[in-house]
């Protein structure tokens, strides 16, 4: 199976001769919704369709149709006891032999969902900022790790994440777009609180997180009152990220903590903007 970010484009180079598996249809409970797809090639795949047996399902009768030169037919799986699947729905799968259109579509496709991802800027290329990028680097987001220090940009080594060298990384904040997150973990508590006060300005941010103790959240606040005057925003500041529950400072401890705040942040904030387009458009 190729890595979870490998570009489409990489993988159709290399497995021209493939299937497109695309999920058509869902009753009830099942492992991936109808945006579900996954290409399939006598050697290798491309995304998932939810694994488990429906999966194996799929790719063994794309195989089929690959080694015989006969189109799959469509499937209609029950997923229950008798596969070994019990979520109790049942999935529809269309099959479709790849060709130089449908290349172009899924590339589209898969350029289009990229786009869309809701970015989050990490600020501080530190040990908890580097593994808080690699922590995230899986997750359907667009990581961008922001820092004032070449060297430490250099040293950190991530795939599929950005990097962005900047004097004044509040800048960056500004010009973020909707729905963005911002994590700040730099190493100086200075240029934290004015990364953070710039964030936290950002309303449509959907998440503004500091790394910090008790301290320091409380420094930050009677700060952000002086310097601002602006009531209410310290509010929407998480501080410390990762929430509260493990006292443990290990940097990859902290990061995977609060990767999952974050996504949770990023992805809900996305959700609640399709609804209230959704709503508009009925």
């Amino acid at each position: 199976m190729p890595a979870a970010c490998e570009d489409i484009r990489d993988f159709l180079r290399r497995e021209p001769a493939s299937i497109l598996v695309e999920v058509t249809g869902v009753a009830g409970s099942a492992p991936r919704d109808t945006d579900a797809w996954m290409l399939v090639s006598e050697q290798a795949i491309f995304a998932t369709i939810g694994g488990g047996q429906l999966e194996y399902m799929a790719i063994d009768q794309a195989r089929r149709a690959l080694r015989s030169g006969i189109a799959a037919e469509p499937m209609n799986v029950p997923l229950g006891p008798e596969i070994g699947q019990c979520c109790g729905g049942r999935v529809g799968l269309a099959f479709t032999a790849l060709n130089a259109e449908l290349a172009d579509h899924l590339i589209a496709r898969s350029d289009g969902e990229m786009a869309a991802r809701p970015h989050v800027y990490v600020f501080g290329a530190g040990h908890v900022g580097d593994a808080l990028v690699m922590a995230l680097s899986l997750a359907p987001l667009r990581v961008v790790l922001v820092d004032t220090r070449e060297d430490e940009l250099t040293a950190c080594i991530v795939p599929h994440i950005e990097t962005c060298l900047t004097a004044m990384p509040e800048a960056v904040v500004r010009d973020a777009p909707a729905g963005s997150s911002f994590v700040i973990l730099t190493h100086d508590h200075a240029l934290d609180f004015l990364i953070a006060a710039e964030a936290l300005k950002h309303r449509d941010a959907a998440y503004v997180g500091m790394i910090g103790s008790k301290t320091k959240r409380a420094t930050f606040r009677n700060w952000l009152s002086r310097e601002t005057g602006l009531p209410g925003l310290f509010d929407r500041l998480v501080c410390p990220i990762g929430g509260t529950a493990l006292k443990d400072k290990r940097p990859a401890v902290i990061a995977t903590l609060a990767a999952a705040e974050i996504m949770t942040a990023a992805l809900s904030w996305k959700a609640s903007q399709s609804k209230s387009v959704s709503a508009v458009s009925r």
